[in-house]
């Protein structure tokens, strides 16, 4: 288990196959997460294209994560909140001083995301919509005006996704106080070489259960 610390980013390799497990121990906190294929990084998550293909604003188990190339780059395996958000940017100094008005702000999930990203020569303007783990971003059906909420997420509650191909990931623990409820916290995550749902746990122990009770009859 790795934790990055408030208001801060991380770069990292997974390879197809693997799992990325993401964690919010505290409770109500965002995650931005992006991703580039390793063999060429002008392959990216796309937000626009895995909306497009999903026909919905709301994604979760289930569903696939594609790049600008449609090709699957995640699916979704488990998901303990069932709210992510897929349509904002990553927040910056910009968002800080057009929507806070901050007059000196510092900055925030794209700043970070441009340090740890340019070890791999991602340069800052290719760093791309985001998949906001755990961001509750309300859409009014009518008008399409949108609000920003506390996520819904509690301590603890994970999201897991299964690489599709090798990736470079950026993750960071979101420095908006709008999206955290103004309370900056920590994320966790793990690559995996292998993932077992809490269901399949669950269906697993009462499998077993049933054989014991089944066992006990038959003496």
């Amino acid at each position: 288990m790795q934790r990055i610390p408030p208001k801060s980013g991380a770069a990292f390799l997974i390879k197809a196959g693997q799992y990325l497990k993401v964690t919010d121990p505290e409770g109500e906190q965002v995650s931005d997460m992006v991703a580039f294929s390793a063999a060429d990084t002008g392959e990216f998550l796309s937000s626009g294209r895995s909306l497009d293909y999903a026909s919905r604003l709301y994604l979760t188990t289930g569903d696939c994560l594609y790049s600008n190339r449609s090709r699957e780059m995640f699916d979704i395996v488990a998901d303990d909140v069932g709210r992510h958000d897929f349509t904002l940017t990553p927040c910056s100094k910009d968002t800080f001083r057009i929507i806070y008005g901050e007059a000196a702000p510092s900055g925030g999930c794209q700043e970070n995301l441009e340090r740890v990203l340019k070890p791999w020569g991602i340069s800052p303007d290719r760093v791309p919509i985001a998949f906001n783990c755990f961001m509750n971003v309300a859409v009014d059906g009518e008008t399409g005006a949108i609000r920003v909420l506390p996520p819904l997420s509690q301590p603890g509650n994970s999201i897991v996704f299964r690489a599709r191909m090798d990736m470079i990931v950026g993750l960071t623990s979101c420095s908006a106080g709008q999206s955290n409820n103004f309370r900056y916290k920590p994320i966790d995550y793990e690559v995996l070489s292998d993932f077992v749902s809490r269901a399949h746990q669950g269906d697993v122990a009462n499998s077993a259960g049933r054989e014991q009770g089944a066992a006990y009859e038959n003496d």
